[in-house]
This record gives structure tokens, sequence and C-alpha cells, in this order.
């Protein structure tokens, strides 16, 4: 049986979540996995957080020297979220020779190089598996059971509070301002929704797994990002006319000499493809590998016992590991050259036009202007105004931009109401 020490940093929901699991499952953790968890160890600016999972305050410790230096702790796990203290206290401790186990995407996408140097002196395991989509195992099938394929493509939804909100508005016809207050009473999202509904949250997920897929560390930064704050319920209900449903994707996909797509955005998605029926604050991964084909896992993006699933898998994952794996790799960072910015796309297009004779021939041949072929197109009839909704062959990024500002400019075209990248 091996005994391991656990400090816990940060008490909210996930780190509570993961405390629950520890203690409810330490004999059934003990019989099966020979693994003796123990929290030894926990820190909170709040001891009440402390009462409210049931945990003794005396295990409360004065603060991350005191862990760094407990050699009761093997494993240190970190639900604190944001940038700092989190980085630094996690350096310390990998520094003081404790595997870290982390569920804080946003820190981890940006100081994995960081933190994995510091890991590697000391001999450190560094495990992040609730960093990118809650409960599903995602990172543990990407660096354990995938190593026979080039991976190809992935998407994912991987935002359970866009999910929940565009669900929302698909099931029910509402528009998203309301579903967005709804979410943040029902604590789905936060009082500041921006890293979610504008994409930052998937972005640093995507960051992460892009990095796993290519072996090479893809920033955030350099992730094409946006969000749904421009979705409308017209828009959804267009889609389902068409056969599709609107969905926030992060998509990665390896391309020829080197290339690597990444971006975040959302996209009309046939209503045939898995990844459409995933919803509310479900989240979902389809990975194309060259040898495996597709692969999809499905599960619940976040709350305390899904996330603290993850947590507790990577802690006993980590206990057994005599030897913990090593991410050399993530010093290469892809060079910006590399990462296609002219992606191509089919696209959505809603505009609002003058019914006048005419107007439809000069946005067709603003088109063929640009290179962009029509594959369907729909007239909603209207008094003097008429909408017209476009769907696009596949076409350049930049062709597609350029077309829209010209077309804006048209006499007889109001407004472009909306354009959204078609997926599928």
């Amino acid at each position: 049986m091996k005994k391991v020490g656990v400090a816990i940093l940060g008490m909210g929901v996930v780190g509570g979540g993961t405390y629950k699991i520890l203690r409810d499952r330490k004999q059934a953790i003990a019989e099966e996995y020979g693994v003796d968890a123990e929290v030894v160890a926990m820190l909170d600016k709040v001891p009440e957080r402390l009462d409210a999972v049931g945990a003794d305050r005396a295990l409360l410790a004065p603060s991350i020297d005191a862990i760094a230096a407990n050699k009761d702790v093997d494993i240190v796990v970190e639900c604190m979220g944001g940038l700092e203290p989190a980085k630094t206290f996690l350096l310390k401790c990998l520094k003081a020779g404790k595997s870290i186990v982390t569920s804080n995407k946003e820190m981890f996408s940006k100081s994995w190089t960081e933190l994995e140097a510091a890991a590697a002196e000391t001999g450190a395991g560094l495990y992040y598996e609730a960093t990118t989509g809650g409960g599903m195992p995602i990172i543990r099938v990407m660096t354990a059971a995938m190593q026979a394929n080039k991976i190809l493509e992935i998407k994912t939804i991987i935002n359970g509070t866009t999910n929940y909100i565009l669900t929302r508005m698909a099931k029910e016809g509402a528009d998203y301002k309301d579903v967005l207050k709804d979410a943040q009473a029902l604590g789905y999202a936060e009082a500041n929704p921006e890293a979610d509904v504008e994409g930052f949250d998937s972005s640093y997920k995507l960051s992460i797994l892009a990095s796993l897929a290519f072996n090479k560390r893809v920033p955030a930064d350099m992730i094409y990002r946006e969000g749904i704050t421009h979705i409308t319920a017209e828009d959804m209900r267009i889609a389902d006319e068409l056969g599709y449903v609107i969905k926030l994707l992060a998509i990665a996909k390896n391309r020829s000499g080197g290339k690597i797509e990444a971006r975040v955005h959302p996209v009309f998605l046939p209503k045939s493809h898995p990844l459409a029926n995933v919803n509310d604050s479900f989240n979902g991964v389809f990975v194309v590998g060259d040898a495996v084909g597709d692969v999809m896992l499905y599960g619940r993006g976040a709350g305390e016992l899904p996330t603290g699933s993850a947590i507790v898998s990577d802690v006993i994952y980590c206990a057994r590991n005599a030897e913990h794996a090593r991410y050399s790799e993530m010093n290469d960072i892809v060079n910006k050259k590399d990462i296609v910015a002219d992606f191509e796309s089919e696209y959505y297009l809603r505009m609002n036009v003058h019914d006048v004779s005419g107007v439809l021939a000069d946005v067709a041949n603003v088109f063929k202007k640009h290179k962009v072929s029509i594959a369907r197109m729909r007239q909603d009839e209207g008094n003097d105004v008429i909408t017209v909704i476009f769907i696009t062959h596949m076409t350049h990024e930049a062709a597609m931009k350029e077309s829209v500002e010209e077309i804006s400019r048209l006499d007889n075209v109001i407004s472009v109401e909306n354009v959204i990248r078609v997926e599928k």
C-alpha cells in the first residue's frame, strides 16, 4: 500500500468536491488501486470553507511555504484559479519536489513551460486532466491512448456556460441577453462572463489540447477567437430550418507542411454531427487520428464532483507512477507563421436589403469578384425590406471578409446582420 499525503490549495467549489471524493472514497481507492491518499493540509483565506465540507480546521496551513516544507505532503492539488498567486505557489511546491495536480486552465496554458522546467529539475509530476473538459478524461486519452496516431483534427465543445446559453436559445427561441441573465442567476455564468462568452476559456483549453496533439506548444494568444455575443434568436431559428445547430467550437487541424489551424468561434454544425447533440452544460470532444479514425468523448464540463473526479484520478495516477512524464516538447513553441490565419470554411451570411431590382445581382457580383461560390440562397419576404440568407461553398477567410466589407457598402444593402462559419 502506497501512502500519499495530499494538500489542497483553494477550498471553493472544486477544492471542496475534491476533498469530498478523497474522503468518501478513501477506502475504495486503497482497496482498488493500492493508494492510501490522505488530505494532510489545506490552504484557503476563508476557514469557513473547511467547515462547509466537514474538514478539520487543524488541516489549515498558515502559508504556502509551510506546505512546500511539509514532509508529509507528496502531491499538491491547486483549485484556486487565476494566474497569481497560483503560479507562484505551484512553482514553490515543484521546486520542493512536490508533484502537482491542477484544474487551472488559464494559468496552466500560459505557464506550462515554466512549470515543466521546475518539475523536471526535481523529477516531480505535472498533472492537469481537470484543466480541459471537467470530468471528461480527454488529457489521458491524448497522452496515453493515442500514441499510434498522428492527430489530424480536434473539434470540441469545451465551455459549459456557452453551451448552456446556446442550447437554451435554440430550444426556447430566447434572446442571448435573457438567457445570460438566467445563467448568471443559476451560477453557470460569472457576474463578468467575458472569459466564457468571448471564447477566452475555450482558447486556453484548446491551447492545451492542440499542444498535446501536435507536439508543439500552441499559445492561446495565437488562437483565433470569437465569442457568442452576436448570435441571435433569428440565427438560431434559421439554422434549425436549414438543418443545423449553432455551437461554440474550439477547432485544431493538422495541415500539410507543418501548418496548424487553431480557432475558437461559433459555427453552424449539421444536426447529423455527433457534437450537435451535446447540449446544456455538457462538453464533447471529437478527435480524428490517422489510424484510429474518429473518437468522441462526452461528459460534464464543470462542477464540484465532475471536476473533482478528474483531479482525484490524477492524484491516483500520479501516486502509482514510478516515473513522471516529461514535456520537453512544450519548449518548442509553434512559429506564428505556421498558424493558418486564412483558413477555409463554408459560411452563413444574413443580410437585410431594400426590395429593389438588381440588389441580388450586385451581391452576386461581389461574391464573383472574390471567387466566393454560393451553395444555397434563401429570401424571406418583407415590406420594402427583405432578409437574404446565403450559405457558401468552401472559401478562404480573407475572401469572405473582403466580400462582406464590400457588400456592406452597396447602396441597397441595409445591413449585414451576421456571418457565421459552417463546419462539416
